[in-house]
């Protein structure tokens, strides 16, 4: 393939790609507010599980369950709010293993299929990482809310969560991304190698390093400088092999 179609045919992915981000972080946005309301309003803290309030899509920001946990700790159940505040990341567990299992199955064979199952499990990753690996230690969100709620040390989360989410990243880069590639950029390492920066930044820069470096104080915005290492550590490890 001449260069000058190896760049194309990677920045018509890329295109595609980045759309297909946009689209599904805007949905799972949604999804994880509605997590939130829905827990509430089946524990009888909240009278509508519609009562969110709305905010920028794709900048992620201004989003708000429309929870009073405050109330709802001065009460004394404090065991409701952990599960309020913890259950869009179990709900984001579950569509990221779904996904990561769908993408190791061999009747998934439609490349499109398998793109929009693969960014689904990165905008879902995405989410993980920014709150189990750089929000664990917060006072404040969902994370801190679970400790709060279930009087636990935030390196539970920090730990067993880390753990969990490590193994579905190695699985996501490690058997799952070749396969996209070959879908994708077969003979064409420009592509793969976009597709891999992409795929990190979003993860570890775009949806959690980004994030915690600009709207989260003290000691813990350092975990999103971390995200800055993570994604190159990402580009060295799963490098594209010539």
């Amino acid at each position: 393939m001449k260069e000058s179609c190896k760049y194309l045919q990677a920045a018509r992915y890329l295109g595609m790609a980045i759309l297909t981000i946009l689209l599904l972080q805007s949905c799972m946005v949604v999804v994880h507010e509605f997590t939130h309301s829905t827990m509430a309003y089946l524990l009888g803290e909240m009278k509508s599980p519609l009562g969110i309030v709305w905010g920028n899509p794709i900048m992620m920001t201004g989003w708000d369950e429309g929870v009073n946990y405050s109330r709802i700790f001065a009460e004394g159940n404090d065991w409701h709010a952990a599960a309020i505040g913890f259950s869009p990341l179990v709900m984001h567990s579950i569509v990221t293993c779904v996904c990561l299992f769908l993408l190791n199955a061999k009747e998934l064979r439609n490349r499109w299929a398998y793109h929009w199952v693969y960014w689904l499990a990165v905008v879902n990753l995405m989410e993980l990482v920014a709150y189990i690996y750089m929000r664990a230690f917060a006072d404040h969100g969902d994370v801190g809310r679970f400790n709060q709620g279930m009087h636990l040390s935030a390196w539970w989360v920090f730990l067993l969560g880390g753990s969990f989410v490590t193994w579905m990243l190695w699985h996501l880069f490690r058997y799952s991304l070749p396969r996209l590639q070959d879908f994708f950029a077969a003979n064409n390492s420009v592509c793969a190698w976009s597709m891999l920066c992409l795929i990190s930044f979003t993860i570890f820069l775009w949806g959690s390093g980004i994030r915690v470096m600009a709207y989260v104080d003290g000691v813990q915005s350092l975990f999103g400088v971390a995200g800055i290492l993570i994604f190159f550590a990402t580009l060295i490890v799963f490098r594209v092999r010539l």
